[in-house]
């Protein structure tokens, strides 16, 4: 992975996943150069200055982006509106809940990724999910032909959104290989979690199932081919989902999370490599437990165990041999436990693939493609 910062994993992460999502190294380097002496601190104590520092080069590349949209340069401005998006979003995620600054940057991210999406002509249309008397918001990223294609739901991890998986390459990877996406912010993430005051289940078919159905009634997508796909904690996410809800045709994860649960209890004593600063507080207001004793009670119910056996679809399990936050064991337990999957496949990578990190942050194109490929057979598969 590259580390600008050393021995600090959350913001080396950070940094990692602003590339991956399209961030220019140029643009990035000066967002971190004034921070090396504040990043030797750890990971909590500067975040505020982080914060500074990334939101000043996004400001500024919102302003170029501007003047070409004033030009008339509308692609141009289209690609600088998503970088400066992507810095907005990434500086925010990084901040305690109450720090006030982190909201103003989140509604600029939300802004000008809708300006990326207009001027960079791209199809994708924001929609509402149904859910237990409210709703949540999703991206539905197809190639607007109308022809009915088969389709992935894209759900997040612990601290992901919507825009930053799409604008990872996922949606035009999909695209690619003749598949829709609808990247969703489920309880828990993104809007939902920030606008709509909606947090994580454990029963996650509860917001998986809304997503199908609302899929299914949409001429331009083959309601025989709808996928379940989830990264990071998206690995407990989506198996858990599609094992509760076999209308889907296929599942496939970036990043196993088999034991999300116990996986807290082993950080709470030994504070292992941790995704974002402050994580304690932000779990608790992920999973909306008021306490650190109430959020441990309720996580041991965050588990695969007796749910894997549920799966009889197709099930995809990608690993990094070297992912920190969450042990490769997890990925064989997943596939271990998948003994009614009729097509099961596990894939760790290695030092030769370029890409052993959590959910490939040090790469970011390696997995990526290589669901997007399964998953494209697979469908195929459904049709011979």
């Amino acid at each position: 992975m590259f580390e600008p910062f050393p021995g600090n994993y959350v913001w080396n992460l950070q940094v990692n996943l602003a590339l991956a999502c399209g961030g220019n190294h140029g643009e990035i380097d000066v967002a971190c150069r004034p921070l090396h002496e504040a990043a030797a601190r750890g990971e909590d104590a500067g975040t505020a200055l982080l914060f500074d520092s990334w939101i000043a080069v996004a400001d500024q590349v919102a302003k170029n982006a501007a003047a070409d949209e004033a030009a008339g340069r509308r692609l141009s401005a289209g690609t600088k509106y998503g970088r400066a998006s992507g810095y907005y979003l990434s500086a925010e995620r990084m901040q305690a809940r109450d720090y006030a600054p982190r909201w103003e940057a989140y509604d600029k991210g939300l802004a000008l990724f809708r300006k990326y999406v207009d001027l960079r002509g791209l199809h994708v249309e924001f929609v509402e999910i149904p859910y237990e008397g409210s709703s949540y918001p999703a991206l539905f990223m197809h190639d607007g032909s109308g022809t009915p294609r088969p389709t992935l739901v894209s759900c997040n991890g612990l601290d992901s959104m919507k825009e930053q998986v799409l604008m990872n390459g996922s949606g035009l990877a999909n695209l690619e290989r003749g598949m829709n996406t609808l990247f969703i912010d489920q309880p828990g993430t993104g809007e939902a979690l920030r606008r709509r005051g909606l947090t994580a289940i454990f029963d996650t078919e509860r917001w998986a199932t809304p997503a199908w159905e609302y899929l299914a009634q949409r001429s331009d997508v083959d309601s025989s081919r709808i996928g379940m796909f989830g990264l990071s904690l998206g690995g407990y996410y989506a198996p858990r989902a599609a094992a509760n809800e076999p209308r889907f045709a296929l599942c496939a994860v970036m990043g196993a999370n088999h034991r999300w649960g116990e996986r807290q209890k082993e950080r709470l004593a030994s504070e292992g490599e941790n995704p974002v600063p402050h994580y304690w507080d932000h779990v608790m207001w992920v999973w909306g437990q008021p306490t650190m004793d109430e959020f441990m009670a309720y996580i041991p119910s965050v588990t695969l165990d007796g749910q894997i056996e549920k799966l009889r679809m197709p099930f995809l399990i990608t690993h990094g041999v070297n992912d920190r936050q969450i042990p490769v064991e997890n990925a064989h337990r997943s596939y271990e436990q998948a003994v009614n999957s009729r097509k099961r496949e596990l894939r760790i990578f290695t030092a030769e693939d370029f890409e052993v990190e959590h959910c490939g942050a040090d790469n970011g194109t390696v997995m990526r493609d290589f669901i997007a490929d399964w998953c494209a057979e697979t469908f195929a598969e459904m049709q011979s």
